[in-house]
Order: structure tokens, then C-alpha cells, then sequence
């Protein structure tokens, strides 16, 4: 198995760090109810964006399977959660990049035997 990938860098990162931990603070506490994990640890989050000149943020995620049966309610904790934080109008994209085991933080994977 590859070892673990780096997180990508989220836009808000560069242009609002600030926001940076708030974000991260704020997505570790939505839970993926089937895996028992938050979507950071599984690495769902793929970017986060605020335009300063719209006045709203963008928040793109993915999901661990296509047709995963809690998407809806997944990516509206995500969203709520963001816009909770970044305190602007937050929409959620749901990214096509298929998942990947080797997206999770790390240490998370070992418990299930992958790395």
C-alpha cells in the first residue's frame, strides 16, 4: 500500500489563514456515520476558498464512495459548519476525484489494517 498523501493545501490557507484552524476545529467534528471517522481524518476536504470580492466561500469535498447514502447530509454538516466559521455565505461542491485510502491522515488508516 503507498503510504499516506499530503493533505492539499486549501485556498483559505494562503489568503485567509486566519480561518485556517477555526476550519479545522470546525470539520473534525462532522462524523462519517458508517466509518466512524471525521472527514478530515479520511481526507474528504479537498479545498476551501473564500472570494473577497463575491463576499462568500467555496467549499469543494469528496465522498469515501460514489454513491455514498449520507453525501446529502455530509456535505450540509461540511457546508454548515464552514459557514459557521468563515461567517460568509458558504456554498459546497461535491469533487468528482475519486477517494482514496491513502487520502486519510495519517495513523488513521493503520486501524483498519492498511498501512
Amino acid at each position: 500500500m503507498s503510504p499516506v498523501r499530503p493533505r492539499p493545501q486549501w485556498q483559505v490557507e494562503a489568503s485567509h489563514p486566519e480561518m485556517f484552524k477555526l476550519l479545522d476545529e470546525a470539520f473534525r467534528q462532522v462524523m462519517d456515520p458508517e466509518l466512524g471517522l471525521n472527514i478530515l481524518e479520511l481526507g474528504l476536504i479537498r479545498d476551501v476558498s473564500i472570494d473577497g470580492e463575491e463576499d462568500n466561500a467555496h467549499v469543494v469535498m469528496i465522498m469515501t464512495t460514489p454513491f455514498c447514502p449520507y453525501a446529502p447530509a455530509l456535505l450540509e454538516s461540511a457546508r454548515s459548519k464552514a459557514e459557521g466559521v468563515i461567517e460568509k455565505s458558504t456554498t459546497i461542491e461535491m469533487g468528482m476525484e475519486y477517494w482514496d485510502p491513502t487520502y486519510m491522515e495519517e495513523g488513521v488508516g493503520t486501524d483498519w489494517g492498511l498501512f
